[in-house]
């Protein structure tokens, strides 16, 4: 069955703010922040780091000040350039410059768009897709972009030894996910197939109307062929890349990405220049603001701001929680773990005093989707009741309880709170680990603390994008939490449609509640600095995220060949 596509040229005119509340992309961000700090750090193979660009897709005069530029701020971070290992927020909307998958992001309701491919067909089972790549599709270095880049880009992140953080997506993929656990070794069991320069194939295990939204997925990029045979290209200062921008520098303090001229639509790109540029300091960053340095801000001091009615907040399709590290003894224990779950003061923790949108829920408000078991009240009863079963009467005799959390954040107020509950109720040692948010993402892969805390947003509307992570085998599962029913609720969950689909996971949910795996805080709405006035094309969403293609600059213009299609 082949869908037929429906483009209407010049169809919006650029559009009143929208806010749709229920899309998704599943990345993670630190309070308001969404740093992430890189680690792969292999020795780079280029002399200087610096790809060869062809001189005619750099203009002029892009070293001058004149050219039409967006400058973004943020504060001093790091991004890991390998989609293999990309999973922060941040790294989501740099991405929408530099690379693009099969489909991208519409950027007024983050619906799936065509990127790479140009068209597709589908078998009358709805398991065996075959997409047509755009034959004027190129890298920034003028290599076409074949069907065997995104193999070779998908297998990347399916290679057992990488332990991608989104490898779990592949996962719908006929043979992928005994690729990527290592049971199978032949590529050829897997179903993804070239069958030509600008044809790939894919056979899933079973249908999954998600898929398309999963190809929207920075995961799912294909990054340059000569990438996959040298170690530490993603430390290039600059990068090669098959989106409407590429990376023309980059060192500590900034990024530089220069609109690529060799880009398939890129007569429908309208900046020039976009500018990442990170700082030290968040008064600095509101003193450039004051005085239209700086455009699009990330992170800023609101005393230092001279005019606040720039700050647009808006609500996410994300959940902000703790979690306990579930792996090592007694913390393995869900009687431990609940029975400090139920010493917290919630009405205390999630009011309006300490965090934005209070919920004892992990799955934000999805419509028909069931209610679910929570923990939102103390029950000091039950608590020191299963304190004693699990030998640890009044907790006496429970190793050090520690906090990793970000310093000077909203989760540290939390973990005080906490802290103070279970030393006042409890013969128990509370401890804080406070890391800077530049290196705390990579910190919660280890195993030497009790307690971590994260913000989660969704990649679509669906349950799976918030409880996929907590399944035994997810490289996303920082709490290495392992439960036979749970990982079985998930597959079986997957497999449904419609209402029942909600219903089995609203079971799974109550799981990781109940027994205190997961400890929801807040939905956490997005806070961005940014002139509307100067920055068109910008429409605040579920995800926050951007894509700069459609993006423009002081003139208004309508957004090319933008429609929302149905699959």
């Amino acid at each position: 069955m082949k869908y037929t596509i429906l483009v209407k040229n010049k169809l919006f005119i650029l559009c009143l703010v929208i806010i749709v509340f229920l899309a998704g992309f599943s990345c993670v961000s630190v309070e308001d922040n969404g740093n992430d700090e890189q680690i792969r750090n292999e020795e780079n193979n280029n002399e200087d780091g610096i790809e060869d660009i062809p001189e005619n897709i750099v203009p002029e005069d892009s070293e001058k000040e004149n050219l039409d530029e967006l400058v973004i701020a943020l504060m001093s971070t790091n991004i890991n350039y390998d989609p293999a290992h990309a999973f922060s927020s941040l790294e989501s909307q740099v991405y929408t410059a530099m690379y693009e998958g099969l489909f991208i992001y519409n950027p007024i309701d983050l619906s799936p768009y065509p990127g790479a491919a140009s068209d597709w067909e589908l078998s009358e089972d709805k398991r065996i897709y075959r997409f047509y790549l755009r034959d004027n599709a190129y890298y920034s270095n003028g290599d076409p972009v074949r069907a065997q880049d995104f193999k070779d880009s998908w297998f990347s992140v399916l290679d057992p030894d990488e332990n991608a953080e989104f490898s779990t997506f592949f996962d719908v993929i006929k043979g992928a996910k005994d690729y990527r656990l290592g049971r199978i070794t032949d590529p050829d069991l897997v179903g993804i197939r070239v069958i030509s320069d600008y044809v790939l194939e894919v056979e899933l295990e079973e249908p999954a109307a998600h898929f398309f939204k999963l190809l929207c997925h920075m995961s799912f990029v294909p990054i340059h062929p000569k990438y996959h045979n040298i170690e530490g290209w993603e430390n290039n200062s600059s990068i090669i890349g098959n989106g409407p921008y590429f990376i023309y520098k980059k060192d500590d303090s900034e990024i530089v990405f220069l609109k690529n001229n060799l880009y398939w639509d890129s007569n429908n790109v309208g900046i020039e220049k976009i500018i990442f540029r990170f700082y030290s300091d968040r008064v600095k960053i509101s003193e450039d603001v004051n005085i239209g340095n700086v455009h699009w801000a990330m992170d800023w001091d609101y005393e230092a701001l001279e005019d606040n009615s720039n700050i647009l907040p808006n609500p996410m399709f994300a959940t902000s929680y703790m979690f306990f590290k579930c792996a090592n003894p007694p913390w393995d224990d869900y009687r431990i773990r609940r029975a400090l779950a139920l010493l917290v003061p919630w009405d205390q923790i999630r009011s309006d005093k300490v965090v934005f949108f209070p919920t004892a829920k992990l799955i934000p408000e999805l419509p028909d989707y069931p209610d679910v078991a929570v923990i939102s009240e103390p029950n000091r009863q039950e608590a020191y009741k299963l304190l004693e079963e699990a030998g640890y009467p009044l907790g006496e005799g429970l190793p050090e309880i520690i906090f990793r959390v970000p310093y000077g954040s909203t989760s540290e107020v939390v973990a005080n709170i906490m802290a103070e509950a279970w030393r006042t109720s409890l013969d128990a040692e509370v401890t804080f680990d406070l890391r800077d948010y530049s290196n705390y993402y990579r910190s919660l892969k280890a195993d030497d603390y009790t307690l971590g805390q994260m913000t989660w947003i969704g990649d679509f509307a669906d349950p799976l994008t918030f409880l996929g992570m907590w399944t035994t085998d997810s490289n996303l599962n920082d709490a290495d939490f392992s439960n036979f029913l749970y990982d079985s609720l998930i597959e079986q969950a997957t497999a449904e449609e419609g209402l029942e689909r909600y219903r089995i996971f609203s079971i799974a949910e109550s799981i990781v509640l109940e027994e205190a795996v997961v400890l929801p805080l807040s939905n956490r709405p997005a806070f961005n600095l940014i002139d509307l006035e100067y920055i068109l094309g910008w429409i605040p969403n579920a995800l926050d995220l951007h894509p700069f293609k459609f993006m423009n600059l002081k003139e208004a213009r309508m957004l090319p060949n933008i429609v929302k299609y149905s699959f």
